[in-house]
């Protein structure tokens, strides 16, 4: 796993998160959920996830998901 980086929900994420990530995590955001985000990459696949429990995931076939975080 590579380390991303870290910003506050309702801030602009910044540039490293690739741009398919951004309308999910704007969507996951509507929702009123607060917290900061963490991006990293597993296996050259972008992860952002919510310290509010949900994490905004590319799938290998370039899909988004977003979804309750499971531990």
């Amino acid at each position: 796993m590579q380390l991303g980086t870290r910003w506050a929900t309702g801030s602009e994420p910044p540039a490293s998160v690739p741009a398919a990530l951004r309308p999910a995590i704007a969507e996951v955001e509507s929702r009123g959920l607060t917290g900061h985000w963490t991006l990293t990459w597993l296996e050259g696949r972008a992860i952002a996830e919510l310290d509010a429990g949900w994490e905004v995931v590319q799938t290998g076939s370039g899909d988004v998901i977003a979804r309750p975080f499971e531990d």
